[in-house]
């Protein structure tokens, strides 16, 4: 994915396990973050830091979706126990990753694996991508998406 590209339709699975598509926000300009994984403490700072700043974004007309191949049921433990008021969904194929181009691989302590690279996508409201960020602050990424807007 790049900038000036157009999101794929497909998101992932909401907190029912219905299917969430791009065109559910239509006209609404979206910040899509990617993420490894639920209640690790870089995805919990990032999410909380989002969260600290979801009314400034909201506000900017934006709406926040979380997304990782974490469970349905996961992602609903990790948004009620941080109180994150925006959505998370599961792509638990990955099939959403790899269509953002973040299913990438990568390496810890000697060993490769594939993964999701963390980043983030920030769309007009045609849902075209305006901006990437790909170095996220996790302690800071609030601060960072209000500074790109």
């Amino acid at each position: 994915m790049n900038i000036g590209d157009k999101i794929p339709e497909v998101l992932g699975l909401d907190a029912e396990g219905k299917e969430v598509k791009s065109s559910d926000f239509a006209g609404t300009p979206l910040i899509i973050y990617f993420y490894p994984k639920d209640n690790t403490p870089g995805c919990t700072a990032e999410a909380c830091s989002i969260r600290d700043f979801n009314s400034e974004l909201a506000a900017k007309g934006y709406t926040v979706i979380g997304i990782s191949k974490d469970s349905v049921a996961s992602h609903v433990k990790f948004a009620e126990k941080y109180s994150l008021p925006f959505i998370l969904l599961s792509d638990p194929t990955t099939e959403v990753n790899q269509a953002f181009g973040v299913w990438q691989k990568k390496k810890m302590a000697g060993r490769e694996y594939m993964g999701t690279v963390r980043t983030t996508f920030v769309t007009d409201a045609d849902h075209n991508v305006t901006h990437i960020i790909s170095k996220v602050d996790t302690k800071k990424a609030g601060e960072q998406l209000l500074g790109l807007l």
